[in-house]
């Protein structure tokens, strides 16, 4: 096969700014009449895995069950991490290389020059300096020769097989995995959850049409009440005034002089930030309301849809604990799943972890001022290779507060620049907090783990079998300070005035956290009756004492959740079964908020459309494969939304893409019909989006939603024989059973598990193998569109296929 072919497609999947969840996504449509994959590339199938390995870790078995599960067992746990780098090796090694080469910067090398500004970007952020620094926290821990240990395996593999088809048709080789690479897939994660620029939109749509826009299009708070803390009968034991901090500092201000951001330097952070789409579900009930009396827990992640998964489902079994779940291949333990004494699952938070702050600097841009002195960057050189031109040069500078980030220029001069810190950036303790969270015996052991989950912010639900349930919200904080006061995050802070301060933050060494939000005043409730989690907002800022979040996700699937699980609760002996058909649950609550749009205008319309609009006003929300209405409501939708957008490029540099602007599904819902956003009326807007919407649907013959929303996961390369099979499917972004209209994203994977005897149960969209030649490449894809499960058990079964000896080099 042409490796320039697959090249090319990999460009395409990177230039379209394919980082959805932090990870290099796939991109449909970029290379197209290819053959499959035959010839040569059919002889490096992966090769008979010897039967018996060395291990210098202890004895060891390696077994894959019949869905392609790895199933570890270690007499050490040292020796448990090497059979699982093992797997992971074997499994998914061209994934962990990928998703490596992005946030070292490295893409061009092999990729070529449509992947420049990436790396330019992943080298100023400096993602690898931090991952080193982390490292040099972490290795001389009781974790860091469990970390070794892993890599080793994980590099024992790679000597093993042959290397995965994809490197011989992009012709790269993969360097040896290392213990900063561990850590720097723990950054990747963590960007891609909270890595959000949204701060420099919100002041650049102030700064080109006013503060109005910023407070109509990009507001800070939704009205809602489907908070997650507070919601009656269920999550009433935490009280925001038992945070000890300053109630003004979590107070919106108009306080405000917004600065416009350069466009291209906004257009380059806003391909490496991660989508607004990015959150997940997760819900527990109490005992006293289910049929068995023991606790349930349920999670389903949202992150990019590609082939292999996100997300690595394996089984450790050693001396002292035995956890099923899955992990981010190229990290060891578990991150999400169940261990013998209970089992934990994590949603997004939201909160604002980042800052921006502007420079006064010299003309050389050498130096920056701090405060009363001028400081020098910290500032090196490095060198882009790229595969199809010339190499390019960047310079990595960092500041007092983390890193800057600029747009290119000729020379070095430092053009249209800002300083980004960002919590990431210090050393963290997550790979403990996880190692941690593996080993634990109840909720005592789980909190204190969740006291090191340093990054990403996350809401943690978990549930024992002695009958605990805790909600807790995890990850470090920062508390700013401008002359010593709390402020607000919200703003692009002035930092050589030493505004947005971050006391006891150190970025690329080891920070105290003094100056962040204390873990005992972090959102939590322990033993509520139910809590449901989706992205929404978590306590009232009203009375919360600290600054926590810019902004939360919208609350359709945060509102639904609740109304869903009010009435379990109120029904009773709640089972597994209603929480597996709860992640089935295809209603959306954003079709009945814009229900009510369409039907205040709807005698305003044209006869002709009326019976449209009635069909769905009538409709009752659920967004299925084979309903005409979830079609026509989708189509409508995204045509509404241009409208907005349209007047939005009217207002807005012509420089700038509109769309990065444009408000929320919530927001657009309930702009007024007099809004300055519709340009000609609300009415003229409704008018416009359905009449497109039929004209769209008619081209395309499309007859029911199925026909528009038919899930194809792609690999990055986008080709035949490596994507997944296409298959209709049910839900929309809005909906909880989660499957994104116009981005390869839903759920990664679903889990629920009961505190019983019961079985939990637990699905991946596609397959647990990376290799394409393998039956379970794809195998789990059918059950998760259909809403299916397969047994999640943390016995040690399957055909063994490799025992590793202890004692050996």
């Amino acid at each position: 096969m042409d490796s320039d072919l697959t090249r090319r497609g990999l460009v395409g999947a990177v230039a379209a700014g394919a980082t959805a969840g932090g990870f290099l996504g796939p991109v449909r449509g970029y290379l197209e009449g290819f053959a499959p994959l035959s010839g040569g590339v059919w002889r490096t199938a992966r090769a008979e895995t010897p039967g018996e390995v060395d291990s210098p870790h202890g004895a060891a078995e390696l077994r894959y069950d019949d869905h392609g599960v790895a199933r570890i067992e270690g007499d050490t746990e040292a020796a448990a991490y090497f059979a699982a780098g093992y797997a992971q090796g074997r499994d998914r090694l061209f994934q962990m290389d990928l998703q490596r080469r992005q946030m070292r910067g490295q893409l061009s090398a092999v990729v070529g020059s449509a992947t420049v500004d990436s790396d330019r970007f992943h080298r100023q952020m400096d993602f690898a300096g931090a991952a080193a620094a982390t490292w040099d926290r972490v290795e001389g821990t009781a974790v860091g020769p469990l970390v070794e240990a892993y890599c080793e395996g994980v590099n024992r593999a790679r000597g093993d097989h042959p290397l995965p088809v994809e490197f011989q048709l992009l012709g790269a080789e993969p360097a040896p995995w290392t213990p900063t690479d561990v850590m720097l897939a723990e950054k990747q994660i963590a960007w891609g959850l909270t890595g959000s620029f949204r701060t420099l939109r919100r002041e650049t749509l102030a700064a080109e049409v006013d503060a109005a826009a910023a407070r109509e299009l990009l507001p800070q708070r939704l009205d809602h009440d489907a908070d997650i803390l507070g919601h009656e009968g269920a999550t009433e034991g935490f009280s925001p005034s038992d945070a000890d901090g300053d109630p003004t500092a979590s107070a919106p201000s108009d306080d405000w002089e917004p600065t416009a951001t350069d466009p291209a330097l906004t257009a380059t952070l806003a391909d490496q930030e991660p989508p607004p789409w990015v959150g997940s579900n997760s819900w527990a009930v109490g005992g006293e309301h289910t049929a068995s009396g023991s606790a349930l827990v349920a999670n389903d992640p949202h992150l990019t849809l590609m082939a292999p998964p996100v997300w690595y489902e394996q089984t450790l079994s050693t001396p002292d604990y035995r956890v099923r779940g899955v992990t981010f291949p190229g990290v060891p333990p578990v991150v999400i799943g169940e261990n013998d004494h209970g089992a934990w699952g994590f949603t997004n938070a939201n909160a604002d972890v980042i800052d921006c702050y502007e420079y006064d600097t010299r003309a050389d841009g050498t130096e920056y001022r701090y405060g009363d002195e001028w400081r020098a960057f910290d500032a090196r050189e490095e060198t882009i290779p790229v595969a199809d031109g010339d190499d390019r040069t960047v310079t990595v500078r960092r500041s007092v507060h983390g890193v800057v980030v600029d747009r290119e220029s000729d020379g070095d001069e430092l053009r249209d620049a800002v300083g980004v810190a960002w919590t990431g950036l210090s050393a963290t303790d997550t790979t403990l907090a996880v190692r941690d969270l593996n080993r634990s015996t109840g909720v005592d052991d789980v909190t204190t783990a969740l006291e090191r989950f340093d990054e990403p912010t996350q809401c943690c639900v978990y549930a024992d079998r002695d009958g605990e349930v805790l909600y807790r919200v995890t990850g470090k904080v920062p508390i700013r300070r401008t002359d010593g006061e709390p402020v607000r995050g919200d703003r692009v802070f002035d930092g050589s005035a030493r505004e947005g301060e971050w006391p006891g933050y150190t970025p690329f060494g080891e920070s105290d956290w003094s100056g962040t939000i204390p873990f005992a005043e972090m959102p939590h409730v322990r033993n509520p009756d139910y809590v449901g989690t989706a992205n929404q907002r978590i306590v009232d800022d009203d009375a919360y004492s600290h600054y926590f979040a810019e902004s939360y996700s919208d609350p359709f699937r945060g509102r639904r959740l609740w109304e869903r699980l009010d009435a379990l609760v109120d029904r009773g002996d709640v089972t597994p079964a209603d929480l597996r058909d709860l992640q089935s649950d295809v209603v959306s609550d954003r079709a009945r908020r814009f229900q009510s749009v369409l039907a205040d205008e709807r005698d305003r319309l044209p006869a002709e459309l009326q019976s449209t609009v009635d069909s769905l006003t009538e409709w009752d929300g659920a967004v299925e494969r084979d309903s005409r209405a979830a079609l026509v409501f989708v189509r409508f939708l995204d045509h509404y939304r241009e409208v907005v957008v349209g007047a939005l490029a009217e207002r807005l540099d012509d420089r700038r893409d509109p769309a990065e602007y444009a408000p929320s599904d919530w927001v657009l819902a309930g702009l007024p019909p007099d809004s300055r956003w519709f340009p000609d009326g609300r009415t003229a807007a409704v008018e416009t989006a359905v009449r497109a919407a039929h004209e769209e649907i008619q081209t395309e013959g499309w007859e029911t939603y199925g026909d528009y929303q038919a899930t194809t996961v792609t690999h990055p390369f986008d080709r035949g024989g490596l994507n997944y099979p296409t298959f209709p499917t049910d839900g929309s972004a809005a909906t909880l059973f989660n499957v994104h209209e116009s981005a390869n994203a839903g759920s990664s994977w679903r889990q629920v598990c009961p505190m019983d005897d019961r079985e939990s149960h637990c699905v991946l969209p596609g397959g647990n193998d990376g290799s394409p030649f393998s039956a379970h490449y794809s195998d789990q894809l059918q059950m998760w569109a259909d809403g299916e499960y397969k047994r999640m058990d943390r016995e040690h079964r399957g055909d063994v296929t490799v025992r590793f000896a202890g004692g050996g080099q």
